[in-house]
């Protein structure tokens, strides 16, 4: 198990918006290289190429992903979330994304869903480190 100083952060982004998570972990690289990171599988592999992160990248969102994070994040193996979500782009797996998003509600964890959240939550996470 980890320290709990060790910050552990799920990243997951619809495919309209993993252009985006890859830009916005380039700009926070620094804090993510510093901290346990997990994501859904296609975005986590575009992280662990682009930037050589290292994330443990689990199913892909359609395939279970959202609820692999967020049975981890409902015992308290996550800290923080950030889910670029299209919400122009109808998603077949919409009730997982919403079972995500409520265990975040529920767990009083952090969950950013689009740029400008994500930002504010990885600057404040940023200034703590």
């Amino acid at each position: 198990m980890n320290s709990p100083s060790v910050l552990r952060l799920a990243l997951i982004a619809h495919d309209g918006k993993k252009n985006d998570m890859v830009a916005l972990a380039a700009e926070f690289l620094q804090l993510l290289l510093n901290c346990r990171l997990m994501a859904t599988g296609t975005t986590g592999g575009r992280l662990q190429r682009e930037l050589g992160l290292q994330v443990e990248c689990l199913l892909s969102g359609p395939m279970g992903g959202d609820l692999q994070i967020g049975a981890r994040l409902a015992v308290g193996e996550v800290d923080a979330v950030v889910f670029l979500r299209d919400p122009m782009t109808p998603q077949p797996h919409e009730p997982d994304i919403n079972a995500l998003v409520r265990a975040c509600d529920v767990h009083d964890v952090p969950c950013a869903t689009n740029l400008a959240g994500a930002r504010l939550l990885l600057q404040v996470l940023q200034e703590r480190a």
